[in-house]
């Protein structure tokens, strides 16, 4: 099971929000919107991903933030099986 959330800010703070996201662990895809709500940006989050694969997307999300203004960023998050414990 997933949930979807989705968060509005501004170009500059984009990169530090994705960075946020992918550091919580529990993201299994992000997607990044225009104000309009076209989709810009969407790469999804595998288990065991070595942060060094991250380099080349911060890249893209760094030079992404600097050309837009207001976005909108929708996480998809892994959600724990009924027989896992809730945190």
């Amino acid at each position: 099971m997933s949930s979807k959330e989705s968060f509005n800010i501004n170009g500059e703070n984009l990169l530090k929000k994705v960075k946020e996201l992918i550091a919580e662990g529990n993201i299994r895809k992000i997607t990044i919107s225009d104000k309009a709500g076209k989709e810009i940006m969407s790469f999804p989050l595998t288990i065991g991903v070595v942060g060094t694969l991250f380099a080349p997307l911060f890249a893209a999300i760094g030079a992404l933030a600097a050309l837009i203004g207001e976005c909108s960023i929708t996480v998809e998050r892994e959600e724990p099986a009924d027989d896992e414990p809730r945190v």
